[in-house]
């Protein structure tokens, strides 16, 4: 009965975030650089995560996006969501709008993108045990990995580096590669009021419709509240590898 209803979750899950948006967007080599591809796979437990009142639900990963840059133009940590997609983001699992904001600035189209079909998959949607993510860029030195994804079963959770960024290479120039899972934090949009993870009402897998429930009026902020927070390790597993060294 738990397995029956841990699959009904994962595909309620799976239509609430994949009837977002339907497009893939990939990104086109550059002249120079070293091509990376990065693997986003989740390696939580197949009998689910238990709510406090024992009901079992799929951990899941959202759709997400990428941006390769000097700095986190995505969003400030203690400050308000910035109205440029990532509330849609951690909220609904759809990362469209926050690259749209950076298509509205200009930024090279080259260096940012969205992953939203699950390996060997025919269409998008979330990734839930087993499954995996893959996308390519390519990069040059001085340029760090952004990245931003949500906790499928939230209010308004996402896991993105911190104002640091992902390295993609050393001082020396050198491309860096291996696994780089705890370069990501738990986030808390700070933009809708949260509720039990796994079973809340206004969450994408049980929510009527996109962007519904109580707004928080909060600001950006590490997730410490929430049990998940510092166990990527028993969730998923990002691993990063370079093609061709410079």
């Amino acid at each position: 009965m738990e397995n029956h209803r841990l699959i009904i979750s994962l595909a309620l899950l799976t239509f609430a975030l994949s009837a977002q948006f339907a497009v893939t967007t990939s990104t086109r080599a550059a002249k120079s650089g070293t091509e990376f591809t990065v693997r986003v796979e989740n390696i939580s437990s197949t009998d689910g995560q238990t709510a406090s009142d024992g009901s079992r639900w799929p951990f899941a990963l959202s759709p997400g996006m990428f941006v390769l840059s000097d700095r986190n133009i995505l969003f400030t940590e203690g400050k308000p969501a910035k109205p440029n997609g990532l509330e849609a983001q951690a909220e609904d699992g759809n990362p469209a709008g926050l690259v749209a904001s950076l298509e509205t600035m200009h930024h090279a189209g080259t260096l940012h993108g969205i992953y939203n079909t699950p390996a060997g998959a025919l269409g998008p949607g979330p990734i839930g045990p087993g499954a995996a993510y893959e996308f390519s860029f390519t990069a040059r030195p001085k340029m760090n990995l952004y990245m931003t994804m949500m906790f499928g079963q939230s209010n308004d959770l996402f896991y993105a580096p911190d104002a640091a960024g992902i390295a993609l290479f050393d001082a020396k120039g050198n491309a860096l590669k291996g696994d780089v899972t705890d370069k990501l934090f738990l986030w808390d949009a700070g933009t809708e009021v949260d509720e039990e993870v796994g079973i809340g009402p206004n969450q994408a897998p049980r929510q009527k419709m996109p962007n519904t429930g109580s707004a928080e009026n909060g600001v950006v902020h590490r997730a410490k509240d929430i049990r998940f927070y510092g166990k990527n390790g028993e969730l998923f597993r990002v691993t990063l590898t370079a093609k061709n060294g410079m």
